[in-house]
């Protein structure tokens, strides 16, 4: 009956967006249409009613439309078009009153008209060559760009935002041409045509000043010869190279961290515009570089190693440059088959957590030598805190009552079992999205998801936490369906809870004192994540506003986001469900505050792992208990619930009773396979690689320049010593390339610290 509920309520969503696309669609025919009737009979009422509604249609409802708009446009229908036709039946009405005919008073209104036009159009032009020029084949972030000659950008009115100039000056003609049509005076109409031209050629001549040298950025050579410089000057060392869409900026946030901690200049490399401010607050150098024919311009650098946290179409350019040594550092391990992608055969390394990774991509044969395979731990899991043993019943409840600051020390505190009813039992339910493919059990949310949480929910004791993975439904629009209909199961058990437990002290809601900390928290953070440019700001004015940070800015905003976490779960009763979206709080910040995982086979698993607290994953596999655990090892140390949300109440009840949790054991050896030993440090073993790899690249850097010198040298020598001495020189090169080899696996021995001597 629940679902039958949420989907009547979808289905109705659906029909109420139709109808208002078709309300829209109504509402600009009965304009034209009444402009029309307008013209034909001569009916003063019908210009004006025709005209208004056709502008009202435009303005309050189109503009809320936007499907709707992009289907006018493809059908040709544009704003211009529809402005153009609006003006047209206009003017048309206004010559049949008599208001504007040609020869009299109102004959001057048509020039007018025609006048806003042609510099509406002159201004879309010289907006075109402004954002021409301001547009740079580099783009920067945490760095001093000042040698590009960066400025502030021009009205984001008259350079950008045509349609909605157009729909403005089109609303005040209107509202000037429908005055006349009622009083037969055509002044009113050419007194507000005249001054929107007039607006439009002050606006224009304004714009127009971002093309003299005063306001001019430099010229592509100019650019890219301050790239070199800036590159040289730099000297980079390890980069983060990182290509994707609107969705997938949180696989390179995630390793912002990781990558500022490690041994020398660290750089981002990116290869889309947008994607420069989608990285979260860093303090390393950011560089877009979209043409491929630039970006090989990092050939001359200093920069030695790149790590790729995700493939995609542009890697391969990159993959190009001889000079670079590359390292598949993934986002995220899993036993879905995209964690063995054949791809990355093309990296010189893949670097994964431990063991089991290691041994998932020789059972995948893919073509990843066992050789090129380093196990590297994930430095991102060091916030994640480990479980600890339960104290006294109603810890939990009565810690939430201390602020932000004793949130965050009863999260550290916070037990796994529970031992009292009163406490309430906190549970991640955080599934996966449905991926690019079709194999089957990718995310439980289409099969499962539903009976999962109305499992869940049916337990008095458990508290839900909702986080769906931010690509849900961007595939298969099923996926976002049932998202929505689980998020509205949630929020009818939240508003039921809120009710039974409105008779409690604050009605069972946060202090004064925990609310109050949730504020200061939000605006400390605010202040130090708040953008210095407004929201009309071109690429070029925001590199001028994002220069190099002060030194710890980015430890600031960590630690500023740290005490907002901590005082969102304080400011939140202990009994109330929750839809955790966005990218606060994050997931590790959701691991802390769980006490319990449901998953499906993704790396949510993996990461969660490292708390070794309970999970449970979702089989919508088709394959049996049996089967499933032993076609993915990310399982073994998990409770399997089938996709009926069958194994949700043994669950629970296993977690809660002490002595029940029987998997303790498994978690911890799993734990040690998928993410590796505990000493020596992630962070250390990851940085180690880094080097290594680093040394790899300058060591073929120097076998390729002895090549070079001997291909020079051999002319001078061939005619005398003839062909043996080629054969000797052959023999030379194979035994310098052996011995570089050697060179090569000491050096990853030494950095790693798995030679014998040390």
């Amino acid at each position: 009956m629940v679902k039958s509920a949420d989907e009547e309520r979808f289905s109705a969503r659906s029909a109420r967006e139709t109808a208002e696309s078709c309300a829209a669609l109504a509402l600009l025919a009965a304009g034209y249409v009444l402009q029309t009737f307008g013209i034909v009979d001569r009916g003063t009422a019908l210009v004006i009613a025709g005209a208004v509604l056709a502008v009202l249609a435009e303005v309050l409802v189109l503009s809320r439309e936007r499907a709707l708009v992009r289907r006018l446009a493809r059908a040709q229908c544009t704003a211009p078009v529809r402005q153009l036709v609006r003006d047209a039946l206009l003017l048309g009405g206004l010559a049949g009153l008599g208001v504007a005919r040609p020869g009299g008073p109102g004959g001057w209104l048509l020039p007018a008209v025609l006048g806003c036009w042609v510099l509406h159009f002159l201004c879309q032009s010289v907006a075109g060559a402004v954002r021409t020029r301001r547009r740079l084949p580099v783009v920067t972030r945490n760095i001093d760009a000042s040698g590009l000659r960066p400025s502030a950008g021009p009205p984001g009115l008259f350079v950008r935002r045509g349609a909605l100039r157009l729909t403005a000056v089109g609303a005040l003609t209107t509202a000037g041409m429908a005055v006349s049509a009622g009083t037969g005076e055509p002044l009113w109409a050419q007194a507000v045509a005249v001054c929107c031209g007039a607006g439009l050629l002050a606006g224009t001549a304004y714009l127009a000043t971002w093309l003299l040298p005063g306001k001019r950025v430099v010229g592509e050579e100019e650019a890219l010869a301050w790239l070199d410089g800036w590159l040289a000057g730099y000297r980079p060392t390890v980069g983060l190279y990182f290509s994707g869409g609107n969705a997938s900026a949180y696989q390179a946030n995630m390793w912002l961290t990781t990558l500022a901690q490690l041994d020398g200049r660290p750089l981002i490399v990116l290869r889309e515009r947008f994607m420069v401010q989608k990285i979260e607050a860093t303090d390393v150098p950011i560089l877009c570089v979209p043409k491929v024919a630039h970006l090989m311009r990092l050939e001359h650098s200093t920069l030695k190693v790149l790590l790729h946290p995700a493939n995609s179409g542009k890697t391969s350019q990159v993959l190009r440059i001889p000079t670079l040594k590359h390292a598949f550092i993934n986002h995220g391990e899993s036993d879905k088959l995209s964690s063995c992608n054949p791809y990355a055969k093309a990296y010189d390394q893949v670097w994964v957590a431990g063991e089991a990774a290691r041994e998932r991509y020789a059972l995948a044969d893919i073509g990843v030598e066992d050789k090129d395979v380093v196990e590297v731990g994930r430095p991102q899991l060091a916030s994640i805190e480990p479980t600890r043993a339960r104290g006294a019943a109603g810890t939990h409840e009565a810690a939430r009552t201390r602020g932000a600051a004793g949130a965050h020390e009863a999260a550290r505190a916070r037990p796994v079992a529970v031992a009292d009813p009163r406490d309430f039992l906190t549970v991640l339910y955080a599934p996966t999205w449905e991926g690019w493919t079709d194999d089957p059990g990718n995310t439980s949310v289409l099969l499962a998801g539903e009976a999962i949480v109305t499992a869940l929910l049916a337990d008095p004791g458990v508290r839900l936490l909702y986080k769906p993975h931010p690509m849900t439904g961007s595939v298969d629009p099923r996926a976002g369906a049932a998202d929505r209909r689980i998020r509205a199961l949630i929020a009818r058990a939240a508003e039921q809870r809120a009710r039974e437990r409105v008779r409690e002290p604050n009605g069972g809601r946060a202090d004064r004192e925990a609310l109050a900390a949730l504020e200061a928290a939000a605006r400390r953070l605010d202040e130090l994540t708040r953008a210095t440019f407004g929201p009309d700001a071109d690429e070029v004015e925001r590199m001028l506003r994002q220069p190099a940070p002060e030194p710890g800015r980015a430890l600031a905003v960590a630690e500023a986001t740290e005490a907002w976490e901590a005082a969102f779960w304080a400011s939140l009763p202990a009994w109330e469900h929750q839809v955790v979206t966005g990218s606060r709080p994050a997931i590790f910040s959701c691991f802390n505050e769980a006490d319990l995982l449901v998953s499906d086979v993704s790396s949510v698993v993996s990461d969660y792992l490292s708390s070794e607290k309970p999970y449970a994953v979702v089989n919508t596999s088709g394959l049996d208990e049996e089967d499933f655990r032993a076609a993915f090892p990310t399982v073994r140390a998990a409770t399997i619930l089938g996709p009926d949300g069958a194994g949700v109440p043994e669950l629970l009840s296993a977690v809660r009773l002490p002595g029940g949790d029987l998997l303790a054991p498994a978690r911890s050896a799993l734990k040690a396979r998928l993410l590796g030993p505990a000493e020596p440090p992630s962070l250390v073993r990851f940085n180690r690689a880094v080097l290594a790899l680093a040394a790899d690249a300058e060591a073929r850097e120097e076998r390729a320049r002895r090549a070079a010198e001997h291909a020079e040298l051999r002319p001078e020598y061939a005619d005398v010593a003839g062909a043996a001495d080629a054969a000797d020189a052959a023999d030379a090169a194979d035994d310098m390339a052996t011995e570089g080899g050697r060179n090569r696996s000491q050096a990853l021995a030494e950095a790693l610290g798995e030679d014998e001597g040390l």
